[in-house]
């Protein structure tokens, strides 16, 4: 078959503009990434049952990246990547729902008692070629990635490894030699991107991987095509093949799925979901917690500098109407505080509420009555031009004036890492520790707020310098609870990630966040 006449093999979708390259997601979330996650969550298994069936071919519709598409995992950068890496490729661990790492390719791994030193124990498990994955294999793949000619984005989470101290003990075993003590290094291990590749892969034409499927074809920008690895370490897909196909436009993802034409469909708006949902034409999966929605406000200049505005602007947000508004209710409220739902998360901390006459008395408190700002967003996200508009509406009924900055979606993220002072975020789902190493140090990559405090800093180095896993609790709940009171994230909500399916298809995780492992998880779905 000729796999790159997709045009005429699925009737009608070139001509609605389904297979195009272009206007695609990406998988920052703004700056959120990471897959994985072992055990399955919750599954949509439908009126038929639960009994998994073998066979067939599924066909999921992503927005992609036009002729320029790359089948190297350690280049993956968008949604469709992430999908395509992980229906071939397998990392040393991945995410769970709860954000917390699961072993993967890993069958186990064990610090020494400084918690600098970790060996990682390799399950049986061999690429599609037939040779065995090793430590070599490990070693090789997290060297590429590290490399300071390249730019792939794991690079930064490898960050903490000595790779040139790190060793392979025998075929089966990684001693990891890192730079500092690291409590929660697994997180590494998951990181989005850390796949493991065969030791002398640098092309990536034809991908051999580890993962549930092996290659068959590939056009970019337009269709890859994969069937079933009968030797899966982790159990043979249901599926006999799995086909990806390119549809940038929402509407033409939705009408392919309509019209019977695949039966996946990634990544719908709400407005979308809501109109289509119970009508019996096709399933809506609501994956909570995907996306953390809320404002930075940038704590080393004014006005942000003196924390009683801060906490005055968490005290002006009506964060039932920005979901409701901005997200047309597809999601939930949030509280100021990143990762909701996942391992740490502070959940005791009551939830705050607007509260219009207390944020006035702190502005007076602050010589801020009267006070105007500048709010910078752009259409780089679900909601972000709407949640601006009705915070501003917000903040005027406590007497602050907001104004409302449209800016270049193209440079977008970088402009807000150092200009301006407030400005509207999203985040995918990544661990806490993660968010806090990337976003909150003094000398964090991507530190929106500015929040630069000696203490903190410490505060995570003994995080990470701290084997037991409850006294770790301890102290995220005290790192927590600073941030709520004075941090630089108005976290207002955490939206709904929104994907559909025909109704025949069966084991598609609802309880799994976008860039989890259960997230697109085709070795687990089959076709009732």
């Amino acid at each position: 078959m000729n796999h790159s006449s997709l045009g005429s093999r699925l009737p009608g979708l070139a001509r609605r503009g389904f297979i195009i390259g272009t206007g695609a997601t990406a998988l920052a979330l703004a700056a959120g990434c990471g897959t994985g996650g072992s055990a399955p969550g919750a599954k949509d298994d439908g009126a038929a049952g639960g009994t998994p069936k073998r066979g067939g071919r599924l066909r999921a519709a992503f927005a992609g990246g036009g002729a320029n598409e790359t089948l190297d995992p350690h280049s993956a950068s968008l949604f469709v990547d992430a999908a395509r890496a992980k229906a071939l490729f397998d990392k040393l661990a991945d995410f769970g729902a709860d954000l917390s790492p699961l072993p993967r390719l890993a069958a186990r791994w064990e610090p020494n008692a400084a918690l600098d030193s970790w060996r990682i124990t390799l399950r049986k498990a061999a690429f599609h070629d037939g040779r065995p994955v090793t430590a070599e294999d490990v070693l090789y793949s997290y060297r590429r990635i590290a490399d300071p000619k390249q730019a792939f984005r794991a690079q930064a989470a490898l960050e903490p490894i000595d790779l040139g101290a790190s060793r392979a003990v025998n075929a089966s075993t990684v001693e990891f030699k890192l730079k500092r003590p690291y409590a929660e290094f697994p997180n590494t291990l998951a990181a989005f991107g850390a796949y493991i590749v065969p030791k002398d892969a640098d092309t990536f034409d034809r991908p051999v991987g580890s993962g549930p499927f092996s290659f068959v074809s590939f056009k970019p920008g337009s269709s890859l095509l994969v069937k079933r690895n009968a030797a899966y370490w982790d159990g043979a897909p249901h599926l006999d093949e799995l086909e990806f196909v390119v549809a940038s436009e929402e509407s033409a993802r939705v009408g392919a799925l309509l019209g019977g034409q695949v039966e996946y469909a990634h990544e719908l708006n709400p407005a979308t979901a809501r109109a289509h949902e119970g009508q019996g034409k096709i399933t809506v999966v609501r994956l909570r917690n995907s996306a953390m929605q809320g404002f930075v406000m940038k704590t080393d200049r004014p006005p942000f500098d003196d924390k009683r505005v801060r906490q005055a602007f968490f005290l002006i947000a009506d964060r039932k109407e920005l979901v409701d508004g901005s997200l047309s209710g597809a999601g939930e409220i949030g509280n100021d505080l990143f990762g909701k739902g996942s391992q740490y998360y502070a959940a005791g901390l009551p939830q705050r509420t607007q509260d219009l006459k207390r944020a006035r008395a702190l502005l007076r408190e602050a010589g801020a009555e009267g006070l105007k700002v500048t709010l910078d967003t752009a259409p780089v996200a679900t909601g972000f031009i709407e949640a601006a508009g009705i915070f501003k509406e917000q903040a005027a009924k406590a007497g602050v004036t907001v104004d409302v900055k449209v800016g270049n979606k193209d440079t977008y993220w970088k402009d807000i890492l150092t200009s301006g002072t407030f400005a509207s975020y999203r985040s995918g789902p990544m661990p806490i520790e993660s968010h806090v190493s990337q976003r909150l140090l003094t000398g964090s990559p991507t530190n929106a707020t500015h929040w630069q405090h000696k203490d903190f800093d410490e505060l995570y180095q003994q995080i990470q310098s701290t084997r037991d896993d409850k006294q770790r609790a301890a102290l995220y709940d005290r790192m927590q609870r600073r941030l709520h009171n004075e941090g630089g994230f108005l976290i207002w909500g955490f939206a709904d990630w929104i994907v559909a399916t025909a109704p025949k298809v069966r084991g598609v995780a609802k309880e799994a966040p976008a860039n989890t492992l259960d997230w697109a998880r085709f070795d687990k779905i089959w076709l009732a």
